[in-house]
């Protein structure tokens, strides 16, 4: 089986996404290559390649964050993906773009592990 990872062109001055490849897997399919995609995309051909940014993810990063955002861009300073959430109880507020929740995620849960075990060497003098 073969796996295509997404990828995202974007406008280098703004990163505002350009193309989003999507991503794709099967028997027969072959990735492209970055020039094969500025040919055939028409919204990558008819720019100045040297104003276009890309960047390939892994096959299904960001796989809950792309489901669940209602846009993204791309930082031009750091190349990292920025999404916006919706918030139900403020529908016509603009997004807002931020790191993935993802990421945060996993941040804050080995910050819980580390302050679970600092507790635990207080509390218990590190036996359990």
């Amino acid at each position: 089986m073969n796996y295509i990872p997404r990828r995202l062109y974007y406008l280098l001055a703004t990163g505002k996404i350009i193309v989003d490849t999507g991503e794709a897997r099967g028997e027969t399919l072959t990735q492209t290559t970055v020039e094969q995609d500025l040919a055939s995309y028409i919204a990558l051909a008819e720019r100045v390649p040297e104003t276009i940014g890309m960047i390939q993810l892994e096959y299904g990063q960001y796989a809950e964050d792309f489901a669940q955002c209602n846009g993204y861009q791309v930082d031009p300073d750091t190349e990292q993906v920025l999404f916006s959430y919706p918030n139900p109880s403020e529908p016509e507020v603009p997004p807002v773009y931020r790191p993935p929740l993802s990421v945060e995620v996993d941040q804050l849960r080995t910050q819980l592990a580390l302050v679970q075990t600092a507790l635990d060497d207080l509390i218990l003098g590190g036996a359990l």
